[in-house]
């Protein structure tokens, strides 16, 4: 998890081309726990416009929803954003610790708090909008005895406002 922190860290940016976004995805969601239900996803994200910014490289806050078919919720707030690879193709990654609620006891991650990590790859369209590919990891980053952790792959639509 250390790890995977500082490279995250290295690819907090957002696009420069649009001041915010509201990302919409859905997915599948695999929990380390044997006993847990894997489920399908859908995530809600809203990216606000970049306070640091640089020709391919900006920082922005955001804030995501992510609910599950067992009515599993994780909401959260974070440091997101993009590296411009090009004109269209980007990486994008984000940090966003928050609130979790188990809508199923087999889903049980540790507690109620747990951070929420992505990396993704995407494609910015003639429009504006994207289109990603992201995983995501959850777990409470061993501030409990119990962090099996849960990891999603989501395809994602960035709307740009």
């Amino acid at each position: 998890m250390k790890y995977l922190s500082a490279l995250l860290a290295l690819f907090v940016t957002c696009h420069p081309a649009h001041a915010q976004s509201l990302i919409f995805g859905a997915g599948f969601s695999d929990f380390s726990d044997p006993f847990a239900d894997d489920e399908a996803v859908v995530s809600f994200e809203y990216h606000h416009r970049p306070f640091y910014q640089t020709e391919r490289l900006s920082a922005a806050w955001g804030g995501a929803l992510t609910v599950d078919a067992a009515a599993d919720v994780h909401i959260g707030i974070g440091l997101i954003g993009v590296y411009s690879f090009s004109d269209r193709w980007f990486v994008e990654g984000s940090i966003m610790p928050g609130y979790f609620s188990e809508g199923d006891q087999l889903n049980d991650l540790g507690g109620d708090f747990q951070i929420r990590s992505l990396l993704g790859v995407g494609y910015k369209l003639n429009n504006g909008n994207k289109l990603s590919l992201a995983i995501t990891h959850k777990s409470n980053a061993s501030t409990q005895n119990f962090n099996p952790g849960v990891n999603s792959g989501l395809i994602r639509y960035h709307l740009a406002f």
